[in-house]
């Protein structure tokens, strides 16, 4: 005989489908706890690596894309290590997190980072038009795309030491 699993029958197997949701999903979801919380370290942080290697202040790194550490891979790392801590290496969750992580990271230092320096030189070459050029007076690229490899493993870092101590504090 066929049977048909209703909607209560699928809730009341939480072997299987898991736990119900609760109301507020973030006080118990450490890793998107911990992934935002790499992604705002890490943007603050970049206020103070821009001082020392540039001797200025710059509030306006908080909310710009480039620099160190990458924010981008500090969030991804943060999110695919707590999701690894908390549901085992072997999770198809980890699995997701992991190449997503990888693929984040690879983009930020390869695409990213070669589309900012195209910007760069592209901005160049218009800042040499003449003035009665068309193409004089448009706005500059965006130069600070992308990542140094060494940024990328900055933020790495800094993704795995946020998860990590989230995991402790737990």
């Amino acid at each position: 005989m066929d049977e048909v699993m209703t909607v209560a029958d699928a809730g009341g197997n939480r072997a299987l489908y898991g736990s119900p949701p609760s109301q507020n999903p973030f006080p118990h979801n450490l890793p998107i706890i911990s992934a935002f919380l790499a992604f705002a370290l890490a943007q603050f942080l970049k206020v103070f690596t821009n001082w020392y290697k540039e001797k200025r202040w710059d509030s306006k790194k908080m909310v710009s894309s480039g620099g160190m550490p990458s924010s981008h891979s500090a969030t991804v790392t943060a999110l695919a290590l707590a999701i690894g801590l908390q549901e085992g290496a072997g999770s198809p969750a980890f699995a997701i997190a992991l190449v997503l992580a990888c693929v984040v990271m690879y983009d930020a230092s390869g695409v990213r980072l070669h589309a900012g320096r195209q910007a760069e030189l592209l901005n160049q070459i218009v800042c040499e038009f003449p003035s009665e050029h068309p193409l004089s007076t448009v706005k500059p690229l965006r130069e600070l795309l992308g990542h140094t490899p060494i940024q990328v493993a900055a933020g790495a870092v800094l993704g795995c030491v946020v998860a990590f101590l989230m995991r402790s504090t737990s």
